[in-house]
């Protein structure tokens, strides 16, 4: 998977397009919710196999923290490591910024997931488009 930092519309629309599939139509987020108000001014990720997009993110920077956000792999491509290598991206990105901390709110059952990558949950549960969702956290 080649994994671009968004700089053209087409590539915007691609992330959009990922993130739609996942979020709209798998986990019934409206889309509203999904594409919000922050999107004008996040660094967009766009994961691609043979210029097909297949993973997709979002980052911003928020206080003191990389906020890693909207991560999100097709189904019919997860279980190949590709949100791992999308988060380590994101992760090299934040500290090209000269950040040395991310954050990101976790679906609680991906938890487990952002905790292998080195993520420590900091929050108790709480609601977030309608998921359960928990704060994390990793030092870079």
């Amino acid at each position: 998977m080649d994994i671009k930092i968004v700089k053209t519309k087409q590539e915007l629309e691609q992330a959009y397009h990922v993130r739609t599939i996942v979020f709209v139509n798998e986990q019934n987020v409206s889309p509203e919710d999904e594409l919000d108000q922050y999107d004008e001014s996040a660094i967009h990720f766009v994961g691609l196999i043979d210029s097909a997009p297949v993973a997709a993110s979002r980052l911003r920077f928020v206080d003191i923290y990389g906020k890693l956000e909207r991560i999100c792999v097709l189904a019919s491509e997860r279980g190949k490591s590709y949100g791992k290598r999308i988060m380590q991206r994101m992760e090299e990105e934040i500290k090209e910024n000269g950040y040395s901390k991310a954050k990101l709110n976790a679906q609680t059952h991906a938890e487990d997931f952002y905790r292998q990558l080195g993520y420590e949950t900091v929050s108790g549960e709480f609601m977030d488009a309608g998921i359960p969702h928990v704060t994390m956290i990793k030092e870079l």
